[in-house]
């Protein structure tokens, strides 16, 4: 299987995988490439992946037995654990296309029950789509106020799922004629924060949601804060939005407004640290060429600044002159005189 994972052609690693198959029947990970590279269908590749956790949770329980007698036992331990995580993920992604939502949901909560240490594989953020599916806002929210936390990394999903939900206390009674008005209300302005704060983490993702740019399909990796990870969420979240009865409309009207509470140029970040630069290389690589990868928006100076910039440039250019040449100059302005 390590020569298989290396082969850079599909049919070449699909062949190698079925002589891992030869030599051992319960090859775990043979599974897993078949039912990611052969298998035409989600139903098959269900299958494939059902074969892959049965040959997993027996290599995962015999490794779990001898895990303390050596080095090379542990790491053999946390390689099967790894493969045992990443099958059940799977099939709970399985279940998830298949339309079989709520044992999805199960498959993933046992999951994170049974190894609550592997938040950093971001099981959550399925599980949160999966529960947008059934618009199970009560149990988005649970899980979103256990890894919504300063101490834990963030994504566009933690952070637009938390907007969405703050926007959908709201956004059916949301004018903005009214606003400017009477002003916000507290949970307007909760809102509208959660909207800010979402769009400083990726202000690339609005974009897609308010149908400003198509989308197209997500790359095999993504990266946060970049427009790879944009694409990837509003593919997968977009109906979320539109089922919410007016929250693209709150997100419409308030999104923008997220640049000018953010200081010029980018020094320093208001609620994350500052945008990083080198996004946009990274998402021409990983995204298609045909794509137009977005980048970060630029914020235009005023005109008076402008302005005053190149008035004292020109008002310094003379003096330097008229210290250089006196003579010249002063020839000069009784000529213009």
């Amino acid at each position: 299987m390590q020569k298989a994972w290396r082969e850079r052609s599909p049919q070449s690693r699909v062949k190698a995988a079925y002589q891992a198959l030869e030599v051992s029947n319960d090859c775990a990970t043979a599974y897993i490439l078949l039912a990611e590279e052969e298998a035409t269908t989600i139903s098959d590749a269900e299958k494939l992946f059902q074969q892959a956790l049965k040959a997993s949770e027996t290599a995962y329980k015999k490794s779990q037995q001898t895990q303390h007698m050596s080095s090379q036992h542990e790491a053999q331990y946390k390689r099967d654990m790894n493969v045992l995580v990443y099958t059940k993920r799977r099939l709970a992604m399985c279940a998830r296309k298949l339309g079989r939502i709520r044992e999805a949901v199960k498959i993933m909560r046992d999951l994170m029950k049974e190894f609550p240490l592997l938040s950093m594989v971001n099981i959550h953020e399925n599980l949160l789509e999966a529960l947008l599916e059934l618009q199970a806002y009560a149990d988005v929210q649970a899980v979103l106020a256990k890894y919504d936390d300063i101490s834990l990394p963030k994504s566009a999903t933690i952070c637009y799922t938390a907007a969405l939900l703050k926007a959908r206390a709201v956004s059916d009674r949301f004018s903005p004629e009214t606003a400017s008005r009477r002003g916000l209300s507290t949970a307007e302005m909760n809102a509208v924060e959660a909207i800010h704060r979402a769009v400083e983490f990726n202000p690339h993702v609005p974009k897609y949601l308010l149908e400003m740019k198509s989308l197209i399909m997500p790359p095999e990796h993504i990266l946060k804060r970049g427009d790879s990870e944009a694409v990837a969420y509003a593919f997968f979240h977009l109906q979320h939005w539109k089922r919410v009865e007016g929250a693209l409309n709150l997100l419409h009207c308030t999104w923008e407004g997220t640049f000018r509470i953010l200081p010029y140029p980018l020094e320093k970040g208001h609620l994350f640290y500052p945008y990083p630069g080198c996004t946009e290389n990274a998402d021409r690589e990983l995204l298609p060429a045909f794509h137009e990868v977005s980048v970060y928006p630029k914020k235009e100076l005023p005109f008076f600044i402008h302005f005053t910039a190149g008035l004292c440039s020109f008002t310094a250019m003379l003096a330097l002159l008229t210290h250089q040449f006196p003579e010249l100059m002063g020839v000069f302005a009784k000529a213009k005189l």
